[in-house]
């Protein structure tokens, strides 16, 4: 599916943002409202727009109620959260994705707001400072929709008891689905007829009450208490 994307601020994470969407083959469109930071030739590809993003004039201007997402992406708190409303309020965008720049302003990033997605880049790096180094236990990567369901990683230790074993025989419970299997440099969309090795790191997505189920299936029984005790 290509979606049209409309991303606030054209700063470098903006840009970058802009680059990769428009490498997966989506339509961007940059609103900045500072010329000098208004640089198609960094992607030449987007459609750049010089405005500013808090006028709701502006957004009109820019057919905001066009787009399938809007990404806040300036370098200022207050402004993402006023992007997040309009674009979610005055022009109903399926999808807002917020960056959080301090992370202290985190908790107001919520549907109040027209927030479907915050992004902290505290809290995105803990996450992969985690994942990198923790085998046998639950890492959550990101929430959804204000913590109804939470996108987490484990890493299986070679002890873990479905290694070598097809994912169908992988009883997970409900409200939990195997969204990728990251294996090397590889990344596996699992089949029922895949088995799981070990130092395979399995991506999920699940509701907050089933992550100790699925870590208890996953990693064992009593990983739930060992994870807890080492706490």
């Amino acid at each position: 599916m290509i979606m049209r994307v409309a991303i606030a601020g054209a700063g470098n994470v903006g840009r970058s943002i802009a680059q990769e969407l428009i490498e997966n083959g989506h339509q961007v469109m940059l609103i900045e409202r500072q010329p000098r930071m208004l640089r198609p030739a960094r992607v030449p590809d987007a459609e750049w727009v010089l405005a500013d993003a808090c006028e709701l004039a502006s957004l009109e201007e820019a057919e905001l109620a066009g787009c399938d997402v809007v990404v806040a992406a300036t370098g200022d708190d207050k402004v993402n959260l006023v992007v997040s409303l309009l674009a979610k309020t005055e022009f109903a965008v399926p999808r807002v994705v917020a960056r959080v720049n301090r992370a202290e302003n985190e908790w107001l990033f919520t549907e109040q707001w027209g927030v479907d997605v915050a992004v902290s880049k505290p809290r995105v790096m803990a996450a992969l400072v985690e994942e990198a180094v923790t085998v046998g236990d639950l890492v959550r990567l990101m929430t959804f929709r204000q913590g109804e369901a939470n996108l987490v990683e484990i890493t299986l230790p070679p002890t873990a008891p479905y290694v070598g074993h097809p994912l169908r025989e992988v009883p997970l419970p409900r409200d939990s689905a195997l969204v990728a299997i990251l294996r090397g440099k590889r990344v596996l969309v699992p089949s029922p007829d895949d088995p799981v090795e070990a130092g395979d790191e399995l991506v999920f997505v699940c509701t907050a009450e089933v992550e100790d189920a699925v870590r208890a299936v996953v990693l064992g029984p009593d990983s739930v208490e060992r994870t807890r005790e080492s706490r």
